[in-house]
């Protein structure tokens, strides 16, 4: 009798500690700038975490104006918003302002991120510096080369909404990334990056999407305000690098140019949609020091202009290394075995 009861409390402790443990990973913090959440602001609740967990911690953000620079560098994290358009984090920052006292990027963005296994759902994260200043401002800027230690910042300088430094296994679902001007959309890691965005919009300058390693991006809106070129990519570390856009679509001021790189790039373009005023003018490389040791690599297949096609980008799909077929052409494929962004 005595050994089934101290049996059947094993058992019941053994319940009660996985009852606890699933309420744990159900749990998630819930930030609201009414004061109605368990904090008030996004950093706030990101300091309350460990640095790392066995499982994704999960911050959910309330509908409203987040008026904060957030820095991102504990692991595994989830920040999903109440409402895409409605739940916003936005910053004014010029980044040739910032550099002038900091000797790196980190803290350029909105979103500063330094941490992997990163999501974001549901979000707008902005940058508005280049829609709030009217006209170009002189600063004081201890790094500038001139005697003067003067520098011009304009509004159509770069402008980050998010940055990563060495962040890898990010994901972006149902965003929306704004700036006026340049890098909007900036992850950054040519070593190991691995960079996934889903029915996400993103607009701004020159290379206002502008990833560095391996990135993929569906169903994504791409929205050119000004600027050389839309899209950019650095893949200079590994031949394998890459830079995949599936059914996305491209639109912006008349004459606005797709894209551009002047480090070793991969462009894989499919079922890709173009504004009837796109420029007549290829993916380009830009003139560069830079040695370009894979040459020119940038592939269409099924892609389509209002108003009708270029020739530039008619299906050259076949001419990819290892003759690719664009039903192979997925997440699996651009990252390998090493992270697969579609498993919950």
């Amino acid at each position: 009798m005595k050994n089934f009861i101290i049996i059947l409390m094993l058992l019941t402790g053994s319940l009660a500690s996985s009852k606890s443990m699933a309420q744990l990973k159900q749990k998630m913090i819930i930030v609201s700038a009414d004061g109605k959440g368990d904090y008030r602001s996004i950093q706030g609740a990101l300091n309350s975490l460990p640095d790392t967990g066995w499982q994704p911690r999960h911050i959910f953000i309330k509908k409203g104006i987040y008026r904060e620079k957030i820095y991102l560098e504990k692991h595994n994290i989830i920040l999903e918003g109440e409402d895409r358009e409605k739940t916003i984090i936005t910053q004014a920052i010029a980044r040739d302002e910032w550099r002038c006292e900091h000797a790196e990027d980190w803290g350029v963005a909105t979103i500063n991120v330094n941490s992997d296994d990163i999501t974001f759902k549901n979000l707008s994260i902005i940058n508005s510096y280049g829609f709030d200043a009217k006209m170009d401002r002189m600063i004081y800027c201890p790094s500038d080369s001139s005697a003067s230690k003067l520098k011009t910042i304009k509004p159509n300088g770069h402008q980050m909404a998010l940055r990563t430094m060495h962040a890898t296994r990010l994901k972006a679902i149902n965003c929306h990334f704004t700036a006026f001007a340049g890098d909007t959309v900036s992850p950054w890691n040519t070593e190991n990056g691995m960079f996934y965005f889903k029915d996400c919009i993103m607009e701004g300058g020159v290379d206002f999407y502008c990833p560095r390693g391996w990135a993929y991006a569906e169903n994504c809106r791409f929205i050119a305000h000004t600027g050389d070129a839309a899209i950019w990519h650095d893949g200079s570390q590994y031949k394998d690098s890459k830079t995949v856009l599936m059914n996305c679509s491209f639109e912006g001021y008349d004459g606005f140019k797709l894209g551009r790189y002047h480090r070793d790039a991969q462009f894989f373009l499919v079922n890709c949609h173009f504004a009837a005023n796109m420029a007549d003018k290829p993916i380009y490389l830009v003139a560069t020091s830079n040695t370009i040791n894979w040459g020119k690599r940038i592939y269409y297949f099924n892609c389509h202009k209002v108003g009708g096609d270029y020739t530039w980008f008619a299906d050259n799909l076949s001419t990819a290394e290892n003759n690719i077929h664009a039903s192979d052409i997925n997440p699996n494929w651009v990252f390998g075995k090493r992270w697969n962004p579609l498993q919950k």
